[in-house]
């Protein structure tokens, strides 16, 4: 074929073969972590009570929900220790680790005894998985970015990018389709019993399926290559911003829109559209469904495009229509599935021009002795602190009356956003370092 898995030579014509089973393999770990983090967002209010005091429904909630959050804050450590270990003992190595983490994270929750058998045991248990998971996902973002960027031909980087968010998207839609399906089947008491454990050990069976996956994978000849200079590498997270401030500084501006895209159109816009707007719940459901799908659909045409165009001008076009579409698409969240249905599209359609790169972006910022870490460091640090507090801004705000101010802090991170991506160089084409 046209290229190698590992190597980095290619003729550059349409011809080139994509190496699809170490694709899957190599991003078949962000779809298991985006399942078992979006599994646990769907059933918390089914086993909030089954963790903590259930006589108060209320803290319980509050209690399985902080949980999420803490888990957000976990990440950077997790980016940093390892991305370190990825940089330190391989690509293949760091996304096992970060796998047969998230996997026995899920695995875990699924036995984990009830607060009515071990007393507060259960939640500090539950705690724990949750940490070991929030690390994983800190982790598996760089590793699996730095392997997509360093097995891929120049040429074709953006294509091979693509493949990480195409997972991403695939397993949001898997898990609120499970969702839909365990409700629908299953009582509330069955739910709160016992359904909600199906979730999460089908999250950890997927996990495990991953990692048998994952074990056929050649590690990259670009870490191979550079393996002594990233042992002899002292304080690598100080080294990023010591020789590459501006790489920092690019790759947290981006993920900070990139952050608040994810948020507004897969978290916050249905609690928006249902409490301030009146929607149907099924029609926000259905016009969400449809904007991921085309979300899935849109990332490897647009990993493809960037190959041709270039990664600046679709992160331009990006951030820029961010910046002026995102306060009249809010406008347009009513009651009305037509209007929903434009509303998601538009979003998710946009945050597929970045997200089909990402990887791609991120791997061509640093050079691979430092790849893993720096990724892993600033990028969870980014996701940590406005991914983390997002809900806790547009809850504030929206208990002052002012809902729609979320939407133009968007709108905010997108021109700051825009205005760091005028000083990328353009990397289309260009080898690693």
């Amino acid at each position: 074929m046209a290229g190698t898995v590992q190597g980095r030579t290619t003729t550059g014509g349409e011809s080139h073969k994509l190496p699809v089973k170490t694709l899957v393999s190599a991003s078949i770990g962000n779809a298991v972590e985006w399942f078992d983090w979006t599994v646990y967002a769907t059933f918390v209010v089914f086993f909030a009570g089954q963790f903590f005091p259930s006589e108060n429904e209320a803290l319980a909630l509050i209690g399985a929900t902080s949980t999420y959050a803490l888990a957000f804050f976990f990440r950077p450590l997790g980016g940093l220790l390892l991305g370190r270990f990825a940089d330190l003992r391989g690509r293949k190595a760091g996304m096992l680790l970060t796998i047969l983490l998230m996997a026995g994270g899920s695995m875990v929750i699924a036995v984990l005894p009830t607060y009515d058998q071990v007393g507060w045991l259960a939640p500090i248990l539950l705690l724990l998985a949750r940490i070991a998971q929030g690390m994983s996902l800190g982790g598996e973002v760089s590793n699996a970015s730095a392997y997509l960027g360093e097995i891929a031909p120049p040429a074709h980087r953006g294509r091979y990018s693509a493949f990480f968010y195409i997972s991403t998207g695939s397993a949001l839609l898997a898990a609120s389709l499970m969702g839909v399906l365990l409700t629908s089947v299953l009582s509330d008491a069955q739910l709160e019993s016992y359904g909600w454990r199906i979730a999460f050990f089908i999250g950890g069976l997927l996990g495990f399926i991953g990692m048998w996956l994952r074990r056929s994978l050649v590690e990259t000849e670009q870490f191979e290559e550079n393996a002594e200079k990233a042992r002899a590498t002292r304080n690598p997270l100080l080294q990023t911003i010591k020789h590459h401030p501006r790489a920092v500084v690019q790759l947290c501006a981006f993920t900070l829109l990139s952050t608040l895209s994810y948020y507004t159109f897969f978290s916050a816009l249905t609690p928006f559209a249902i409490s301030f707007r009146d929607a149907d719940e099924t029609d926000v459901f259905i016009a969400l469904s449809i904007g991921t799908a085309l979300f899935v659909a849109l990332c490897y045409p647009f990993g493809k495009l960037s190959d041709r165009i270039g990664r600046k001008p679709q992160l331009l076009f990006w951030s820029g229509a961010m910046a002026v579409l995102i306060v009249p698409l809010s406008f347009l969240v009513r009651d009305n599935l037509f209007s929903l249905i434009v509303v998601f599209c538009v979003g998710l359609g946009l945050y597929a021009l970045m997200a089909s790169i990402a990887p791609a972006i991120m791997s061509e910022l640093f050079p691979t002795e430092l790849r893993a870490t720096g990724i892993g460091a600033w990028y969870n640090l980014t996701v940590a602190l406005f991914g983390g507090t997002a809900p806790l801004v547009i809850t504030a705000l929206s208990d002052a009356g002012h809902p729609l101010w979320f939407f133009w802090y968007v709108a905010i991170a997108a021109a700051v956003a825009f205005a760091v991506i005028l000083t990328l160089r353009e990397t289309k084409g260009t080898e690693l370092r």
